[in-house]
């Protein structure tokens, strides 16, 4: 755990000493619509405090369209270690609404759909969707952030369900180009596989900064599932530090 804390540290103090807020997507307005996106090359795929990408690098794009409304949808992908069951890559495509509800407050409903082009796995299912509520809230460089996601009883869940909590904090370093993050999230249910009864904590810490359309990330994730004394398996949730570089556009 010492050995964590120093790594943590000494990649916070890396983040920060670059002199260049998290990753601000670059936007092309074409009337009431926006267009959005970006790439990513991240250290290690992490969803919800556990690895997916086997602790290999990853190349993560994304697209969204905006409509001055508050409706949008988009994609984002991300690279995978060839498996049966999920291919080479997963891609989610995503829908929803944000609006301000109150000066400084915003809220975000949407669905997300997680799906694996090219797996094969003797038939058996492995795409699944979410639906996903955030409430966000900004008190001048503070920015505080609730989520809440659900993905009801699928066939490709085990015909379970599963929900989600997260609750994340942002805070911009005045007049530095820096952003401080923290988060703390709970699952239970089938996509808990990890753990036992499906249900485990994690937890980040983080720093990023910006420089025109490019942003470097270093991030803290540990969670509390018990080891099992498999090292291949252990380390899917062992604790770590994730360094990402993203280019928007």
């Amino acid at each position: 755990m010492k050995t964590l804390v120093r790594a943590c540290l000494g990649a916070l103090v890396a983040a920060t000493a670059m002199s260049t807020p998290a990753f601000a997507q670059e936007e092309e307005a074409a009337g009431p619509f926006t267009l959005s996106g970006g790439i990513a090359v991240t250290s290690d795929y992490r969803f919800r405090g556990i690895s997916l990408s086997n602790e290999k690098v990853a190349v993560q794009p994304t697209l969204t369209v905006s409509h001055e409304s508050g409706f949008y949808a988009g994609v984002w992908g991300s690279s995978l270690p060839d498996s049966p069951a999920y291919g080479k890559f997963e891609l989610d495509v995503y829908g929803g609404f944000n609006t301000e509800i109150a000066p400084g407050t915003t809220a975000d409903i949407g669905v997300t759909w997680y799906t694996y082009p090219g797996s094969d796995d003797g038939g058996a299912p492995t795409d699944y969707f979410d639906g996903i509520g955030k409430l966000s809230h900004d008190i001048g460089p503070v920015s505080v952030t609730g989520m809440v996601a659900y993905a009801p009883k699928q066939d490709s869940l085990g015909d379970q369900d599963n929900i989600y909590l997260n609750l994340g904090a942002g805070y911009g370093i005045p007049n530095t180009p820096v952003t401080l993050t923290a988060g703390i999230g709970y699952n239970d249910g089938s996509l808990g596989l990890v753990s036992p009864d499906g249900q485990y904590v994690d937890w980040s810490l983080g720093a990023s900064f910006a420089a025109g359309p490019l942003t470097f990330s270093a991030q803290c994730i540990d969670t509390d599932v018990k080891k099992t004394g498999v090292k291949a398996v252990d380390t899917l949730y062992d604790p770590t530090v994730v360094f990402t570089l993203g280019a928007s556009f």
